[in-house]
């Protein structure tokens, strides 16, 4: 099992071995065992002591203000949510948000994923664990699997589904945002049974995933292109837009909105209503 020290060490070691030493202005010198910065450089730069920063990569319980921790962030070129996931590894920031009282049940948000309809849309926690859809949603990824979906869960769905790069045609770039978005709410959860549990038995499933897990890249949120191959209505074209549960601050909102108006047109023919009709 992870703890918050040992993912902070991971975290630094795989962004200081992004960094080369023209970037920050160092001549290259000779051959380098490892990528990147060493460690003497990287504390010199930042202007902390080398053991310090020894023993902050090792994972020790050592304290770190934010203003050192500013100071090694921009040595590393980090960028505003890569310094987010820093400073919650490293407890300079509350672990987890202030709990919130429920303004809403799951009957709430059933009636606000039905009048999103047609729009497909999805609720899924930050780990992407599916906790409600609309019908449109539904019936877009009606025939997603080709085998039993084992696991309700967004990303797994991708990952561990044999025909997933035929059906999601911006695949190369959806997984890697979708991984960085979930590092970057591993942060909050960093020990968590289920946490661990989930990230291990998928990186034993996905190769694919655990290499892209190893890197230790967050995300930010960002709307974003999704492009489907869907058996009856063709090439279809949306943006996905993610909206936070300010009430359940684990929650997420995905809505998928047509990015051209072909795609608009063609979305009536992702029922299951209209196609058992054709048949």
């Amino acid at each position: 099992m992870t703890d918050r020290r040992t993912e902070l060490g991971d975290f630094l070691k795989a962004r200081r071995a992004r960094v080369s030493p023209e970037d920050v202005g160092l001549p290259a010198g000779g051959r380098r065992r490892t990528p990147g910065l060493r460690r003497e450089e990287l504390a010199q730069l930042a202007g902390v002591g080398v053991t310090w920063y020894t023993w902050l990569e090792q994972g020790r319980p050592i304290n770190a203000s934010g203003q050192v921790l500013d100071a090694v962030a921009g040595t590393l070129r980090l960028s505003s949510i890569e310094r987010e996931h820093l400073y919650r590894l490293a407890e300079a920031t509350p672990a987890r948000p202030p709990s919130t009282s429920l303004c809403a049940d799951e009957q709430v948000f059933a009636e606000i994923l039905a009048a999103l309809d047609p729009l497909p849309a999805v609720i899924t926690n930050t780990r992407f664990d599916i906790v409600r859809t609309n019908a449109a949603y539904l019936d877009l990824f009606h025939d997603w699997h080709a085998l039993p979906c084992i696991h309700k869960n967004l990303l797994w769905c991708v990952v561990t589904e044999p025909t997933a790069r035929q059906q999601l045609l911006n695949y190369d770039t959806e997984v890697p945002y979708l991984v960085g978005r979930l590092r970057s709410a591993y942060g909050e959860h960093v020990g968590d049974p289920d946490w661990e549990t989930d990230l291990e038995r998928l990186q034993k499933l996905s190769p694919e995933f655990a290499q892209l897990w190893s890197r230790h890249e967050v995300a930010a949120c960002s709307p974003r292109p999704r492009h489907i191959l869907h058996p009856v209505a063709g090439e279809l074209h949306f943006t996905v837009t993610e909206l936070a549960v300010p009430a359940h601050p684990d929650l997420v909102l995905f809505v998928e909105t047509p990015a051209d108006e072909e795609t608009r047109s063609r979305l009536p023919m992702t029922r299951r209503s209209v196609e058992s009709a054709a048949v």
